[in-house]
């Protein structure tokens, strides 16, 4: 299912590292910075969110909030999270309905095998609930810094 700009953003509830849940709906009223990725402590995945941990506080300026989501389990978030100091939401999607209703599980390929993956993406969710930027097949260096240029630019 892709994405339509303008349209409310798939509705979610789901397990956080620390033992608690969070809803998109918890979020309405603030802007969304809703970024999907593979792997806890993995190279790319550690640059990604350290990115978006640097720049925290220019999103908290401007009302925004930044959540991350991966299949991995809320334990290992829990790890990522103090091993790198995270000071954002890490959401645990196993069962990966959200994931698919963002479009961001996949068929991927490496060295010739295909294989099911979150394919990095980053979706910036309105005030209103609403998608107002899709970032898909992000590239990590300068991402963060884009995304908080579109955050601005609402």
């Amino acid at each position: 299912m892709a994405l339509v700009i303008g349209e409310p953003a798939p509705s979610f509830t789901l397990p956080a590292d620390g033992g608690r849940s969070v809803s998109l709906s918890d979020l309405k009223g603030k802007t969304v910075v809703l970024y999907f990725y593979p792997k806890d402590d993995t190279s790319g995945c550690t640059k990604e969110a350290q990115a978006f941990n640097g720049m925290r506080d220019a999103f908290e300026a401007e009302g925004a909030v930044i959540v991350g989501v991966s299949p991995d389990p809320v334990k290992s978030h829990d790890k990522f999270k103090a091993k790198y100091e995270l000071g954002f939401d890490l959401l645990s999607d196993e069962e990966k309905g959200m994931l698919e209703a963002y479009g961001v599980w996949v068929e991927k390929s490496m060295y010739g095998k295909k294989y099911m993956g979150v394919e990095r993406t980053t979706v910036l969710v309105d005030e209103d609930g609403n998608v107002a930027k899709v970032w898909p097949k992000v590239k990590v260096p300068g991402h963060a810094e884009e995304v908080l240029e579109a955050v601005k630019a609402l």
